[in-house]
C-alpha cells in the first residue's frame, strides 16, 4: 500500500494573505509544515501543491518536492485531485499548510485505519477531538460532527450537534480537517457536483456523506495549531523560540 501526503497552499487567504510564505523561527511557514510532515517518515512521498509561483520555489529551492496546479480550483482536495490523477498512489492524506505542528501520532492512526480495513469500506478517514467548553462548542467555525457506533460519520454541521433535548451534558467531537483518502475516492469526490447541504453549511465533507461515501473518524486528543491570524503566527513563533 502506497501512501503519500499532499499539502495543498495558497498564497491568497482572506483572513491573513500570504501567511504561508510568513517568517516562521527564520523559515517559512509552508516550509515547516513540509518539514513536520517529512519528518514524521510516515509517507512514501510528501508533496506540496500550489497554485502560487512563490510557494512552488520556496518548496523547490528547499529540495522538497512540489506540485504545480493546472486550474483553478474551489477547494484543496479538488487541487489534490488534480495532482494525483496519474500518480501511482493507493492512499492519499491530505495536511493543511498552516499547521507546521503537525503530529506523527494521528497522521500514524488515519494510516492504520487503511491497514485494517481489509475489505476496503473505508472511502475516507478523519479527524475528531472531544470538545468541554460551551462557547467553543457554539462557535460556528467550530465544525462539529457526530457517529454511528463504529465511529462513522452520520453528519458534520457548523450547528452544537447533538442538541441536548432531555440530557444535562451531551458529547461534542470537533471535526479536524486532516482526511485520508483512497485514490479513487477522492477523483469520485471532485466529479460531484455541489449539493444543498453543503451548499448551506459550506463544508466540503457533507458532499462525501450525501453520495454514499464512507467516512471513518478516528478520535485524537492532539489539537491541531493552525496558523489563520497574525496572533496565531506569533503563538506559533514563541512556542518555536521556546524549543
Amino acid at each position: 500500500m502506497k501512501v503519500i501526503a499532499m499539502i495543498p497552499a495558497r498564497y491568497e487567504a482572506s483572513r491573513f494573505p500570504g501567511k504561508l510564505m510568513k517568517d516562521l523561527a527564520g523559515k517559512s511557514v509552508i516550509l515547516r509544515t513540509y518539514e513536520a510532515v517529512k519528518n514524521s517518515n510516515l509517507f512514501d512521498e510528501v508533496y506540496v501543491v500550489t497554485d502560487s509561483d512563490i510557494i512552488f520555489q520556496e518548496i523547490n529551492n528547499n529540495q522538497g518536492k512540489v506540485i504545480k496546479s493546472k486550474k483553478e480550483h474551489e477547494s484543496g482536495s479538488d487541487r489534490i485531485a488534480e495532482a494525483i490523477e496519474n500518480l501511482d498512489v493507493d492512499i492519499v492524506i491530505n495536511v493543511q499548510g498552516d499547521e507546521p505542528f503537525t503530529q506523527t501520532e494521528p497522521l500514524s492512526n488515519l494510516i492504520n485505519v487503511f491497514k485494517k480495513d481489509e475489505n476496503k469500506e473505508i472511502d475516507i478517514a478523519s479527524l475528531m477531538i472531544k470538545m468541554e467548553e460551551k462557547e467553543e462548542i457554539n462557535n460556528p467555525n467550530n465544525v462539529k460532527v457526530v457517529t454511528d457506533e463504529n465511529n462513522f460519520a452520520l453528519y458534520f454541521s457548523r450547528s452544537a450537534i447533538p442538541y441536548p433535548r432531555d440530557i444535562t451534558k451531551a458529547v461534542y467531537f470537533k471535526h479536524i480537517g486532516i482526511y485520508a483518502f483512497r485514490k479513487d475516492a477522492l477523483l469520485k469526490f471532485t466529479k460531484l457536483p455541489v449539493n444543498n447541504l453543503e451548499a448551506a453549511e459550506k463544508l466540503e465533507n457533507l458532499r462525501f456523506l450525501a453520495n454514499g461515501l464512507q467516512v471513518k473518524m478516528v478520535e485524537t486528543k492532539h489539537i491541531a495549531i493552525g496558523i489563520d491570524t497574525p496572533e496565531d503566527l506569533e503563538k506559533a513563533n514563541a512556542i518555536f523560540n521556546k524549543k
